[in-house]
């Protein structure tokens, strides 16, 4: 048995709102190739209902890390999935994969999605140099999608670090965002212990990275 395959099932079968997104997402739609394993040693889900007691006993080669959506967007995003994108927020937020013989749809984050969720990881399960890595390679993202994904974004900390690792590596998108509606909070965040304060953001970096590079 595939995790495809358990997510799939849960997607569909079983009607249960997880969606594949994180790293995980970034892999399979080939942003994150060079940073993982294959198959990937964790699958990450988002969803905004309690998880099946089955599903982490099940044996296979990927454990599934799941994660509360909610922490990061409204609870209708992730309920509102089966839009035929008529909302711009649940538009931008997920793309159909087909995955087997049968061509099974599976349900995963937008890229734009997916590095917002992803740099909620970090530093704790992602690290500033990964995030860094894969920013080198979001050239193509959009910024239509990006807008309503920034502006709903419930984390201050995970706002204020796309905007840092963007304006650290300047892609074309980035000067088509309008800020304005882009709500970054006020005080400092320490992200790493005896790492720089970035003064634009206030948020700590590692001593090693450099926003204008």
């Amino acid at each position: 048995m595939s995790w495809e395959s358990v997510a799939i099932s849960l997607q569909t079968l079983l009607g249960a709102k997880f969606v594949v997104g994180g790293r995980t997402a970034l892999e399979l739609q080939g942003f994150a190739h060079y940073l993982s394993s294959s198959p990937p040693r964790e699958v990450h889900l988002y969803g905004t209902v309690k998880r099946p007691t089955w599903l982490l006993d099940l044996n296979l080669e990927s454990r599934f890390i799941l994660h509360n959506a909610k922490r990061l967007f409204p609870d209708d995003v992730i309920m509102d999935v089966d839009k035929e994108g008529n909302d711009a927020l649940v538009h931008s937020s997920y793309i159909r994969q087909r995955w087997g013989k049968w061509d099974w749809p599976l349900v995963v984050s937008s890229p734009e999605r997916a590095i917002l969720e992803l740099l909620d990881e970090v530093p704790e399960r992602e690290t500033f140099h990964q995030a860094d890595m894969l920013f080198e390679g979001l050239r193509n993202l959009s910024p239509r999608k990006l807008q309503p994904l920034l502006q709903t974004c419930r984390s201050v900390k995970v706002k204020r670090l796309f905007l840092w690792f963007a304006e650290r590596h300047r892609p074309a998108w980035l000067n088509a965002l309008d800020r304005s509606g882009i709500d970054l909070g006020k005080g400092k965040r320490m992200l790493v212990k005896g790492g720089k304060l970035d003064p634009k953001f206030n948020i700590t970096i590692p001593e090693d990275l450099d926003r204008n590079r």
